[in-house]
């Protein structure tokens, strides 16, 4: 347990408050392990890697390749993968992204993303049209949670988010910003058992669901990248290969503007690989129904 305070003249009264709650539910302190008005100190974690993943956009995975090794632990083996991993994961705690606090008060926001292999989130808070980060959350998932459905993975990344974040979500309203039916999904009454769980286990928070936008620090930049490749990866194939790339557009653009540049530039590069036959998956209706035809569009832009 560690009190905290922002100010030294209030130490003596933040602890007055904690030893209150200690007393009222009967809770004893060994006051041999105690210490008292310090300046800093050690906290024991399970890992290096685990002390920081507050930091890392994705840190479980980031870490997937030491996580895979280290499960063999009668076979540990260094291999090339980890080696990237290990020179990726220097490069990026060189450059730590700088955390905020949130006010009290504030409106919170959370990007959730999944992959194959883990779910990630981003805890959020906007100033004068700035998304600021707060806290990273990662897990990898296990062999079962790695069968769960695109869906059903993201409402497992907010669940996850919420127990590990529960004093933010317990204190702020959440704005979840997701453009996939995730509130209709933990809404729905025929769902399964383990989305009905969920669902009652997030009832206690204040959470309201809205459109995604574009993440526009470059500090979330990182976790934008993971989103998009995820998309990818998601497009599986029994042959060939996945053609990726990174765009980065010189003027404003909306959501739907954004994602109708990257359909267009998508399918022109479809074309110059020879592609005949296009699948093209897109989480906005009005693209899609604009494709179709069964929408116009009003915008030059959007033409």
């Amino acid at each position: 347990m560690l009190v905290k305070s922002k100010k030294a003249g209030n130490h003596v009264k933040d602890l007055e408050e904690t030893f209150s709650v200690l007393r009222k539910y009967k809770l004893k302190l060994n006051l041999a392990k105690c210490a008292f008005g310090v300046r800093g100190g050690r906290f024991l974690v399970h890992g290096r890697i685990a002390a920081l993943s507050r930091f890392i956009s994705k840190s479980a995975e980031k870490s997937l390749p030491f996580f895979k090794v280290l499960r063999k632990a009668q076979t540990f083996k260094w291999d090339a993968s980890c080696q990237l991993a290990f020179e990726e994961l220097k490069s990026y705690l060189a450059e730590l992204p700088l955390l905020v606090k949130p006010s009290p008060g504030d409106t919170l926001y959370l990007y959730l993303s999944t992959t194959p292999q883990a779910v990630s989130s981003v805890l959020i808070r906007e100033e004068e049209g700035k998304q600021l980060p707060i806290y990273y959350v990662s897990k990898v998932l296990n062999d079962a949670e790695g069968r769960y459905t695109s869906i059903e993975k993201m409402a497992l990344a907010l669940v996850i988010t919420a127990k590990k974040l529960c004093p933010y979500c317990l204190s702020h309203p959440i704005g979840v910003k997701t453009n996939t039916p995730l509130k209709q999904t933990l809404g729905k009454p025929d769902t399964s058992g383990r989305l009905v769980k969920w669902a009652v286990e997030l009832s206690e928070y204040n959470i309201s669901y809205v459109s995604r936008t574009i993440i526009k620090p470059q500090a979330l930049a990182d976790f934008v990248s993971e989103m998009a490749e995820m998309s990818v990866k998601d497009a599986s194939q029994d042959q060939g290969e996945d053609l990726e790339l990174a765009i980065k557009f010189g003027f404003k653009a909306s959501n739907n503007e954004a994602e109708y540049e990257a359909l267009v530039i998508g399918m022109r590069m479809a074309h110059e690989a020879g592609t005949r036959h296009l699948l093209a998956y897109s989480d906005s209706q009005l693209i899609v129904k604009q494709i179709e035809g069964a929408y116009k569009a009003k915008e030059e832009s959007m033409i």
